[in-house]
């Protein structure tokens, strides 16, 4: 992926408080009852995600779900939209399937595949959910318009991916996934599972 913006004014920090609130998942559904994304809102109602329950051809696994509640989480304590969170979600989906990998191509690490060599951070830094997906967001704040542009757009802008049409593909998960943290999904059918490792579940 890319190099890091450099920070401006436009970055946003977590407070030490809540940060260690979303560690513990403590802030779950009470950081929840929030508006999920607008495109969420635009189409109506959303399945409920649960682990080992496959949901628009999904199954996570617990791990997977506690990692985008926790992407969620930093996105709620930052007081950002419903739609970032479907963004970053999508994006940590296409990246290390939604987990926190200790590699990756080159020196990526984490669930953003973030690079140190990039600017992103120390590689103890990026293995910390809480900063890479803070890290995240800070750069997502510095796209101009990030709000309304197409989704693969905006993560492209941030990772700097080799192919950036991969991140849609996780849009309608991340959706659902932000739904059933703020509370707004409904239950549907299952379908067919894609674990962590197998073919189209990482990006590049």
């Amino acid at each position: 992926m890319g190099a890091a913006p450099a920070w401006g004014s436009a970055a946003v920090a977590v407070p030490v408080v809540a940060a260690a609130c979303i560690a513990l998942a403590a802030c779950g559904a009470g950081a929840g009852r929030h508006s999920s994304s607008s495109r969420s809102a635009g189409q109506g109602a959303r399945c409920s995600v649960q682990a080992g329950k496959a949901v628009d051809g999904v199954t996570l696994s617990p791990s997977q779900l506690n990692d985008a509640r926790l992407i969620y989480n930093v996105s709620r304590t930052l007081q950002l939209p419903g739609r970032a969170a479907v963004i970053a979600i999508a994006t940590s989906m296409q990246e290390s399937s939604l987990v926190d990998e200790p590699y990756g191509t080159s020196d990526s690490l984490g669930l953003f595949q973030q690079r140190p060599s990039e600017g992103w951070g120390t590689p103890t830094q990026i293995m910390d959910p809480i900063y890479a997906s803070t890290k995240f967001y800070q750069a997502l704040a510095l796209v101009p318009a990030w709000e309304t542009l197409p989704l693969t757009i905006i993560a492209q802008e941030v990772q700097g991916s080799g192919y950036p049409a991969a991140y849609a593909k996780w849009e309608d998960l991340a959706d659902a996934l932000v739904a059933t943290f703020n509370g707004t999904a409904t239950d549907c059918g299952t379908s067919k599972s894609i674990e962590p490792g197998q073919p189209g579940s990482r990006g590049a």
